[in-house]
């Protein structure tokens, strides 16, 4: 009776070991594929904007907060589980990883092999944010990708918080309407071919971004050069 009970036991333990390495290895093919997926589209960006400052991409599934800002210490491109979820289409993995690029090789930029700009960027950091999102949209414009993307990723990927004043990050809906208006003036074929109008990240983005667009039709039917305040 003991041997049966061992035996019993012991085809358990066999099958749940079975069942894990099985697991383990769908895991690990599923994080190349990502991983994979991430350099082929960032090398993209990197050779079609002709940026020749060396950086690589990585994934990692552990939380940004906890890892913190390698874009501008290490010079590499992190991308974290809990934002590459958020990313539907190429479109918006490009938009990830040219809004990071763009920090990164800002990081390579002026005196002391880019320390002084790094300590710039961190120093103000909500002005940055803005210059970068809108450099990111130059980035996937010359790579082949809809800029749009940008727009629908952020939408998905970045709560939208109550105040900005003792923030290091602008509202999301600053960034959004400051994205949606480069797009307008620099890139208007993308919004008058939209092939994300029926998006319903993209919907939402609109539903959300009522107030700010109509800032923005004064100001176009208005002629207005002065930048517009977002909400």
């Amino acid at each position: 009776m003991k041997k049966i009970v061992s035996l019993f036991f012991a085809l358990i333990i066999l099958c749940f070991n079975k069942a894990f390495a099985i697991n383990e290895s769908q895991q690990i093919l599923k994080d190349m594929n990502i991983q994979n997926r991430i350099s082929e589209i960032g090398l993209k960006i990197l050779n079609s904007n002709e940026i020749d400052k060396r950086m690589a991409f990585f994934y990692s599934k552990k939380d940004k907060l906890i890892k913190g800002e390698p874009s501008l210490t290490k010079r590499q491109i992190v991308v974290y589980g809990d934002y590459i979820q958020h990313a539907a289409d190429e479109n918006e993995v490009a938009a990830l990883l040219s809004r990071e690029i763009c920090q990164c090789a800002e990081s390579y930029t002026g005196p002391w092999r880019g320390l002084v700009s790094s300590a710039q960027i961190k120093a103000a950091p909500k002005k940055y944010e803005i210059f970068f999102d809108k450099r990111a949209v130059d980035l996937m414009v010359n790579a082949g990708y809809n800029p749009l993307g940008l727009i629908t990723f952020i939408n998905k990927a970045f709560p939208q918080k109550r105040f900005d004043l003792i923030s290091s990050h602008n509202l999301t809906s600053k960034r959004l309407a400051n994205i949606y208006e480069y797009i307008y003036y620099r890139y208007p074929y993308y919004l008058q071919n939209n092939e994300y109008i029926n998006n319903e990240s993209y919907q939402n983005f609109l539903l959300t971004s009522i107030e700010n667009r109509k800032k923005l039709e004064e100001k176009v039917n208005k002629n207005l050069r002065k930048p517009i305040k977002y909400e």
